[in-house]
């Protein structure tokens, strides 16, 4: 398989000084997906942007894993509704010049 597109967590828990638990922990609940090849556990690079907010949320803002699971939930929420405004006032504004 193709590691090019992959990040070690193992590399990325020691940049971050966190423990592979919390990896763990946040995987248990849905919100990143691991990938392991040859017995090394990976995340795909699309979603270290995701991790690194999950891991700013619970060690520089104390937010427990339950209400990090919330505001993720609230986030997507949120982007859904901003696509969904964006894409009505296209619509008013093709239906304005005509």
């Amino acid at each position: 398989m193709d590691k090019n597109n992959l990040i070690l967590i193992q590399h990325f828990c020691l940049h971050h000084q966190i423990e592979m638990s919390f990896i763990d922990s946040i995987q248990a609940i849905g919100l990143i997906s691991i990938q392991v090849i040859d017995d090394e556990r990976y995340i795909n690079d699309t979603d270290l942007k995701e991790l690194e907010k999950i891991v700013e949320f619970h060690f520089d803002l104390g937010i427990n894993l339950e209400g990090i699971e919330v505001v993720h939930q609230l986030l997507i929420q949120n982007d859904s509704l901003r696509k969904e405004l964006e894409f009505a006032q296209q619509r008013l504004r093709q239906l304005g010049s005509m």
